[in-house]
């Protein structure tokens, strides 16, 4: 591996437990400024304190987010984007450039593909010009995959989903973004057909925190390298705590029931 790509990963990933927590902030684009998104440094602050690895947006926010003090976090900057106000907003397209990355100081880059929507051959296309720039210059690469369209019946079906983890690696990706499946026994043949490390996508708000650190701890037993949540993550009552809840699970192996002691706690 590229050394430079090596020391980035180590910046996003827990390099003793080879895991990691990323928190994407990129949400503004695709419904606008949403709960949690608006004092976007003291989002920041706040899931770097509980120890998240990683925070996700576009280009123009490390410029409202940049903190220059309290606890660091890696940066990986978001290349694609559509709206919920378009008619197609499954139809991702390429808005920033490796390079763009680069400048910014970021640890990685990601890239979103919706596979079976009807502009499939475009996102295909893009993830491979990006993984290809991306490797040239030792820059690692997330690739959100989801199944969306028209011939999708359930986009968290295991084979679906084996194919979407299948997808990101072999276009070259680096890490891989995918639902949750909802067993560990299906989401571990997700994770044995793809050579690189998978975490999983946090999808709309639970209504409750057992939920999502249960949905955490079992994808980790099966072999999950972790997280990349936003809303049930940035729209938590206590970002910081829920925070360092999922990382007793993620970097500790602790049970969910250890995990929600956290929660108990009282902020300082």
């Amino acid at each position: 591996m590229h050394l430079g790509k090596a020391i980035r990963l180590e910046r996003i990933f827990n390099r003793n437990t080879g895991r990691t927590i990323i928190v994407p902030l990129d949400h503004g684009v695709t419904v606008g400024p949403i709960f949690g998104l608006v004092e976007l440094r003291e989002t920041v602050d706040k899931v770097a304190e509980g120890g998240a690895n990683a925070v996700l947006m576009h280009k123009g926010l490390p410029r409202c987010s940049h903190r220059g003090h309290g606890r660091d976090v890696g940066l990986i900057v978001h290349l694609s984007a559509s709206t919920a106000l378009s008619p197609f907003p499954n139809a991702k397209t390429l808005v920033g450039t490796v390079e763009d990355g680069l400048r910014l100081g970021a640890d990685a880059v990601s890239v979103h593909l919706n596979l079976g929507d009807e502009t499939e051959r475009d996102m295909l296309r893009d993830v491979g010009e990006i993984t290809s720039r991306a490797n040239e210059w030792g820059m690692p690469v997330l690739a959100m995959v989801y199944a969306r369209g028209p011939k999708i019946e359930n986009e968290f079906d295991p084979e679906v989903v084996a194919h979407c983890a299948r997808v990101g690696e072999e276009l070259g990706a680096d890490v891989v973004k995918v639902p949750y499946t909802g067993s560990p026994e299906t989401f571990e043949r997700v994770v044995d057909a793809c050579c690189i490390p998978v975490v999983i996508a946090g999808g709309p708000k639970m209504s409750n925190d057992r939920d999502i650190l249960q949905m955490v701890h079992d994808s980790v037993a099966a072999g999950g390298a972790g997280l990349s949540v936003g809303r049930n993550i940035f729209q938590h009552k206590n970002p910081a705590l829920i925070v360092k809840a999922l990382a007793k699970i993620v970097h500790e192996d602790a049970s969910v029931e250890e995990a929600l002691q956290v929660l108990t706690e009282k902020e300082d």
